[in-house]
């Protein structure tokens, strides 16, 4: 049933050097939700779950909540993660820590974007939903075909999931917890920190933040080629 094991010995040991990178990610996601969410009309640009059940709820004519802003995330988003299978192509599936220093590279560059729009003008909200999903594709999909264990930069479910059912309690080893609950204390930071400035400077500032982030997580990422 499981189709995907042949990929399992490029993902295990040779990709623990991207964690600090990838934690970093994770909170970078936070603040990018936080400035979707609260910022841009009830729409996430990292989390596309989310923007699934926005647009039920936006078909059942629940105010408050924007088909618009949704479904330009979501195209956005699928062509981020797009480009990032094409690449993953284009590179045969291997040099890990280039693939990923140049996809956090185009992230950075297109939330630099999204920062001078949120500078230059509060009108821009379509634009800031499509350049900030974009970003959050591109990594997406990258990461996705890393697949690093417990660690996938923007959605915690899975990780929450696994925090839970493999616990001791749950009659579990609790393989990787340290990593699972740093992947969703550094979201919630990244919530958190996003949420005070959209709420108390607007949007330039934390999207100024997530691009810092970012250039630090690709600053994170080792030089030299990890095990593929």
């Amino acid at each position: 049933m499981n189709h995907s094991q042949p990929s399992t010995p490029r993902t295990s040991a040779g990709r623990e050097p991207l964690l600090p990178a990838l934690m970093t990610a994770t909170g970078v996601s936070g603040v990018i939700d936080a400035v979707s969410y609260i910022g841009l009309g009830h729409v996430f640009t990292a989390n596309m779950t989310g923007n699934v059940v926005i647009l039920g709820f936006a078909a059942a004519g629940t105010p408050g909540f924007s088909t618009l802003g949704s479904l330009v995330s979501l195209a956005a988003f699928l062509v981020g993660a797009g480009i990032a299978g094409r690449l993953d192509v284009a590179m045969g599936g291997g040099a890990s820590h280039r693939r990923l220093r140049w996809v956090l590279v185009s992230e950075m560059v297109l939330l630099a974007t999204a920062t001078a729009v949120a500078f230059a003008t509060s009108q821009a909200v379509t634009a800031l939903i499509a350049l900030t999903a974009l970003a959050m594709g591109l990594r997406n999909g990258t990461v996705r075909k890393l697949a690093v264990p417990d660690v996938t930069t923007t959605v915690l479910t899975l990780t929450l999931t696994g925090l839970a059912s493999d616990s001791r309690p749950a009659g579990g080893t609790n393989p990787r917890a340290g990593r699972r609950l740093a992947s969703v204390l550094a979201m919630l930071a990244g919530a958190f920190g996003g949420a005070v400035l959209v709420r108390h400077v607007g949007l330039g500032w934390p999207l100024l933040a997530s691009t810092i982030g970012t250039g630090i997580a690709a600053l994170l990422v080792p030089r030299r080629a990890t095990s593929t």
